[in-house]
This record gives C-alpha cells, structure tokens and sequence, in this order.
C-alpha cells in the first residue's frame, strides 16, 4: 500500500492530537528541530506543524516563560505593547509607596541602556530637559553612542538659577557618547506671543528647530502640575500660574506645553507663548521615548498615550499597573 502523502493527512481531533502537540512541540522545542524536519519526520505538512505548535501554546501545553536577567516585568510590558500599539515598554520594579526617589534611578538607568541598545545607533537623536532627563544622562553608559549628535529640542535657557542643573542634557548626553550637542538657546515660555514668533524665524533658532523635527528618536520626560515643578523652580511660571492651570483642567506638561487629561492643548494664550517642538511633531518619530517615573504623573503619562504622543515608554512598575487598571475602569 503506498504511503499517503502528507498533504493528504488530517489532523486528529480531541486525545489523539493533545498527544500529537506534544509530539511536536517536543521535537520543536527540545530537540530543536525546524518546522519542516517535523513535518517529514510526522507526516503532515509544515503548516499542520505551525498550526500544533501555535495550539499548543494556547492550550497550554507549551509554556513560554520570559526571565530577563535585569530586573523587569516583561508581564506589564507586554500588557502595555498590546493595549497602547506601543513599539517597546521597559517596566521596572518600584513606584510603590514613598519610594519614588528610588524608583526614578532605576526607570533612568533603564532608559539610558534602552537608548544605549538601539540597533542600528541613530545618529541623530532629541532630548528634553528636567530632573528625569537629567537622571537619565547620569545613566548613560560610557560611549553609549559613539559620535552622536544631541539636539535640545525645547527651551531651556532658566530665568533664575536652580539648585540642580536641569537643563543641561543635551550637552550631558553628547559628553556621554563622545558627540556634539546643539543647544535651544532661548526660554521655554515667553512673555509675548509675538516675541515667540520673532524667535522662531530667526535663521539660527530656525535651524534647530528644524534638527529637532529631523531627528527619528525623541528622548522626552513629561512634568506633573506642581508647584514643584522644574518650570516654576527655573522662574518660567509661579504658583498661581500652577493653580489657574489646574482650574481650566491641565494634568501636566510635555515639552512644556501644558496639556488635559485628553491630551489636548489646555491653555491656548500659555502655549502660544511655549517655545520649541510641539507634542504632535512626537507622533511622526520613529521612536518617541517618554521616560516617567511617580505616581504624580499617572494622569499626565495617561494622556500622553491617549493622544500617541509615545511610542515607546520606559516607567516603573506602580505606573504601568494604574495604565493598565485605568483602561479597564479601575
């Protein structure tokens, strides 16, 4: 009796193919063998083989376990890939309790290895400023990108000094991967609309502006409305500006431009006033990472991903699991 051709076998049902996924998904994932050496070797076809192995894997038979060496929580991550179409979560542990400080240097170490791996390097890449992009060039592991240009991609020139220096990362992450910098060498907010234009069509402040929409990877941070906030600390705004803020219904601020819970611009008169790129230019990046760590940028970390400002997010564990809780009613 001839021998019948694979193509022409069917797949057995209930027991028999229990007893048949394991068959595959041994020579598979034991034996190493390919798809198409177990298609041979059983019988079927290499897609029947696909289709066991995937079954497999539903049912529970195979079970894929992700155990990172560095501390992290793949689980989250995966959660927050598929919920938000993000191109990469990092989550690490913390964000629990009065443990912020604590969660801060991990979330920045985390990102400066996540910036450090990217392959192929970029050449050209933007930053924002603050204490968390400061952290994160402390991070940076030594000629994390060999001859990379930086370029500042909002205002940072401070109006009084600050106890921290918040606003020098770019030169701090040039330093970092053996590169230039290319400084924003103008105020983040003004004090007039038309003086915002002006600045804005100056050739020189032109030209950076335009580096900063050129730049692929856009490494960004984003601000809680506080009255702690780096942006009344470097005299940009007091704390009445902080509570009217909170009246008209700001959450926070990327790139210091001060947005709702829907991640709209929520002061029209302010962000006209708002000097460097605007949030809608993050969507066209290839990867637009927001690094945020605290429970006091929950809400603002939530309206960035609702209006795709992120692709990538690099956050502690405590902030993943209230995006996650939130985009289910908790």
């Amino acid at each position: 009796m001839a021998t019948p051709s694979p193509t022409s076998v069917r797949l057995p049902s209930d027991e028999l193919r229990e007893h048949l996924m394991v068959q595959v998904a041994k020579l598979y994932y034991d034996l190493e063998k390919t798809q198409s050496e177990i298609a041979t070797e059983v019988g079927l076809t290499r897609w029947q083989v696909s289709r066991l192995i995937r079954e497999a894997r539903e049912l529970g038979i195979v079970r894929i376990e992700i155990v990172p060496r560095s501390q992290r929580r793949p689980d989250l991550e995966t959660a927050l890939q598929k919920r938000f179409g993000l191109v990469e979560a990092i989550v690490v542990p913390g964000g629990y309790a009065d443990d912020d400080g604590m969660s801060l240097d991990g979330v920045a170490q985390a990102a400066g290895q996540y910036l450090a791996g990217i392959n192929p390097p970029v050449s050209l890449i933007g930053v924002s400023w603050g204490r968390t992009m400061a952290a994160v060039a402390h991070w940076l592991p030594p000629a994390w990108n060999d001859g990379v240009h930086v370029v500042l991609v909002n205002g940072a020139t401070n109006v009084r000094s600050t106890s921290q220096q918040t606003n020098v990362v770019a030169e701090r992450f040039a330093r970092a991967g053996n590169g230039v910098a290319t400084l924003l060498p103008v105020p983040a907010i003004v004090g007039k609309e038309s003086t915002r234009e002006a600045l804005e069509q100056d050739p020189v402040i032109a030209a950076v502006l335009d580096l900063a929409e050129q730049a692929p990877v856009v490494c960004f941070s984003i601000g809680a409305l506080s009255h702690h906030s780096v942006l009344v600390e470097s005299g940009y705004l007091d704390t009445a500006d902080i509570d009217a803020l909170g009246r008209i219904g700001a959450i926070g601020d990327i790139l210091g431009h001060f947005i709702d819970a829907d991640g709209a611009i929520a002061a029209p008169e302010l962000d006209s006033r708002t000097l460097g790129l605007r949030p809608e230019s993050l969507r066209g990046k290839e990867r637009a990472v927001c690094v945020s760590a605290g429970r006091a940028k929950h809400a603002v970390l939530r309206a960035v991903l609702k209006a795709g400002y992120a692709n990538v997010l690099v956050i502690d564990a405590a902030s993943a699991e209230y995006l996650i809780g939130s985009e289910h009613g908790r």
